[in-house]
């Protein structure tokens, strides 16, 4: 049975934050647990666990593939436990890619676009400060361990705990990193509206979260290495400025290391809210319009599909013969 539980605070102050004050409340909380968890999974990865003694070096922490696997299921339940945190007050976009898509197709108001996106951003920063105060020594034990350019005593690997970087094998160019984002923020939409459309056979409301989670790891495990896997604005540059003002200097902002890369801090912003448009444009023109003409001409849908039907029963084929 369920209890209702008193407010902490009084009726009248809540009702400042029924409408888009609460909802952005809520982005900024499913925001802060979601880089909390992932760029904290990426600190255990990188510094904490070679760190601690518990793999083969200081600088190593796991061998081949596991390297990439540990951090992509921890990105995934990341997202599954933001969403379930603020999906009931905002519908837990977590995302500017997710907030400008649903303006663009799915009626979000636009009025609500930059409230949401600043929310998702200073949570994201949030996330960021709190992940290096619980990592701050394995932070500092990984940089002196490791040999290579350094930034004011800070290297590359430190700073991919915050932020992304393009592989190496680009050599500085932007355009593959940029198409990397792109597809890789289709996709997300692509799933998401999948998970979300009720026309479609349907997710239920507690294995959404779930699902979408799932769906992010699966795009990390396929296309995770170009780019560093972010797409998501906020979730890339909240941790990069945090860490721009901590001390990584031009590795944050604005994303240079000479003789590698430079000025890529807008590669995961740009990418992640062009792709985010194309994904829903694609979702509706191959899916959403034909559930959409099939729910007004009243079709059933296909063999196989899980949506259930409203028909009325025959009644002469469940009357006993003989």
């Amino acid at each position: 049975m369920a209890v209702e539980i008193p407010p902490l605070v009084s009726p009248a102050r809540i009702r400042r934050r029924e409408g888009l004050l609460g909802e952005c409340l809520a982005e900024f909380l499913g925001m802060f647990v979601l880089v909390s968890f992932g760029c904290g999974v990426a600190a255990m990865a990188v510094a904490a666990l070679p760190g601690s003694g518990r793999t083969a070096g200081a600088t190593t922490s796991f061998v081949g593939a596991g390297d990439w696997v540990m951090p992509v299921l921890g990105w995934g339940l990341a997202v599954t436990f933001g969403v379930y945190v603020a999906g009931g007050v905002s519908g837990a976009h977590l995302n500017p890619a997710v907030t400008l898509a649903f303006a663009v197709r799915r009626r979000f108001s636009w009025a609500k676009v930059v409230p949401y996106m600043f929310a998702q951003l200073v949570g994201a920063f949030a996330g960021g400060v709190l992940v290096y105060a619980v990592y701050h020594d394995a932070i500092s034990a990984l940089d002196q361990a490791m040999k290579g350019p350094k930034t004011d005593g800070h290297t590359l690997a430190s700073f991919s705990i915050f932020g992304t970087v393009p592989a190496p094998y680009f050599h500085g160019s932007m355009w593959g990193p940029l198409v990397d984002q792109i597809v890789g923020a289709a996709f997300m939409l692509i799933f998401i509206m999948a998970v979300i459309d009720l026309r479609n056979p349907a997710v239920r409301v507690y294995l959404g979260p779930v699902v979408i989670g799932l769906a992010v790891a699966a795009i990390g495990l396929s296309f995770g290495a170009n780019a560093g896997y972010a797409i998501n604005p906020a979730r890339d540059l909240g941790p990069r400025l945090f860490a721009w003002a901590m001390g990584w200097g031009q590795l944050a902002l604005p994303g240079s290391q000479p003789g590698a890369f430079s000025d890529y801090f807008w590669v995961p912003i740009v990418g992640p809210l062009v792709g985010g448009v194309i994904g829903v444009l694609v979702y509706d023109l191959f899916i959403g319009d034909v559930l959409y003409i099939r729910t007004r001409m009243a079709k059933p849908p296909e063999v196989g599909c899980t949506r259930p039907v409203t028909t009325t029963p025959d009644k002469s084929a469940l009357t006993p013969r003989g």
